[in-house]
């Protein structure tokens, strides 16, 4: 009997506004087979500044899909719904 536990993201989903939703899967395997798992999810926004703390493939995606026009987009987006922003 060997018990493993895996920790993968294995979830990263686009919102409109660029946003990524990321679901990171915490398993529990034994000889293999899945015996318990759990999720944590979290949101990344075009405006954040330091990636390092996410995983490599969460910020892969991110160098990608955050152009300057996507982030400028969401800061005046969310400078327009919140004037304390701008």
């Amino acid at each position: 009997m060997s018990l493993q536990k895996e920790v993968v993201i294995d979830r990263i989903e686009i919102l409109e506004d660029g946003q990524m939703q990321i679901r990171q899967a915490t398993r529990i395997l034994e000889d293999g087979k899945l015996l318990s798992s759990a999720f944590h999810r979290s949101v990344v926004a075009p405006d954040k500044e330091d990636m390092t703390d996410q995983n490599d493939r969460v910020q892969a995606v991110a160098s990608v899909l955050w152009t300057k026009e996507v982030k400028d987009k969401y800061k005046a987006d969310k400078a327009s719904k919140d004037p304390k922003v701008a």
